[in-house]
C-alpha cells in the first residue's frame, strides 16, 4: 500500500528549480535510498517531505493513514548537536513530543515507548549519560531511537552515518536493515554510500535536475545512470 506518492514535482529556492518533475511512489515496508550528487536536491527533497518546504509544483501525497506527524527523522548531525547537554533518556523521549498535544508532561505509554526504543538499539544502559560524552556511533543510536520514538511508520534517514568510523557505519546500517525488515517500518535514506545502498536498499530514486531514476535496485544496477554515477565515485 502506498504511504507516498510524489506526483510532478519540482523543487528549489526563491522560484529557481534544482529538480524537475520527480515522480516516485513509496510502499509500506520499502527501503528507498536516496542517491545523486553534491547539490542535486537531496536535502531538499528531504525538506519537502517532512512539510519544511513547499514543491515549486506539484504534490507530495501521504496515505496508508500515514499523517505528517508520524514522520519520524534523523537529521544530519551538526556540531551544535553534538554537544547538546541533555541525557540519552530526555533526547529519546523527546522524539515522542509529536504525541503530547498540549500536556507539558509525557504519558506512561510514552515513557515505555522511548524505554523499547533504546532496548532495541542496546542504549539502555547508556539512559543517564550526558549526551555529548557519547561516541558518534553512540550519539547517532540515539538519534535513531528518538525517530523511532516518533514513529514505526516511516523513517527518514538523512546520511546516518556521516561521520563514522566503519565500525560504527557497520553496525548503524545493520540496525537500520533491523528496523526494515519486519516489513512494518519504511525506510527513506539519503545517502553518499552508493555500496550501501546496493546492499540493502529495495528501490533507489537518483536526483539531479531531471529525476534521473526510480525504481528497483537491480534495475538501477543496468541503467546507464547508475554506471556513470558509480564510476565517478570510485574516482573519488
Amino acid at each position: 500500500m502506498s504511504q507516498m506518492v510524489c506526483k510532478d514535482v519540482s523543487l528549489g529556492y526563491d522560484g529557481n528549480a534544482i529538480v524537475n518533475n520527480l515522480n516516485f511512489t513509496v510502499n509500506k515496508g520499502d527501503y528507498l535510498c536516496v542517491v545523486g550528487e553534491n547539490g542535486a536536491g537531496k536535502s531538499t527533497l528531504i525538506k519537502t517531505i517532512l512539510g519544511l518546504r513547499s514543491p515549486l509544483k506539484g504534490s507530495i501525497e501521504l496515505g496508508d493513514s500515514l499523517k505528517a506527524n508520524e514522520i519520524g527523522y534523523l537529521p544530519q548531525q551538526t556540531m551544535v548537536q553534538k554537544d547538546f547537554p541533555a541525557s540519552v533518556k530526555e533526547i529519546v523521549l523527546s522524539g515522542a513530543l509529536n504525541k503530547t498535544g498540549l500536556s507539558p508532561f509525557y504519558t506512561r505509554k510514552e515513557k515505555e515507548l522511548a524505554k523499547k526504543a533504546m532496548e532495541s538499539l542496546g542504549i539502555t544502559a547508556l539512559a543517564n549519560r550526558c549526551y555529548r560524552e557519547l561516541s558518534g556511533g553512540q550519539q547517532q543510536r540515539v538519534l535513531l531511537a528518538r525517530a523511532i520514538c516518533a514513529t514505526r511508520k516511516l523513517l527518514v534517514l538523512d546520511e546516518p552515518v556521516a561521520g563514522l568510523d566503519p565500525k560504527a557505519t557497520a553496525e548503524m546500517y545493520e540496525l537500520i536493515k533491523d528496523i526494515n525488515k519486519n516489513g512494518e517500518t519504511t525506510i527513506i535514506m539519503v545517502s553518499h554510500d552508493i555500496s550501501a545502498a546496493m546492499t540493502y536498499a529495495t528501490h533507489i530514486l537518483h536526483v539531479s535536475r531531471e529525476a534521473l531514476y526510480f525504481g528497483t535496485k537491480e534495475g538501477y544496477l543496468q541503467s546507464d545512470v547508475a554506471k556513470i554515477f558509480i564510476a565517478k565515485e570510485d574516482e573519488k
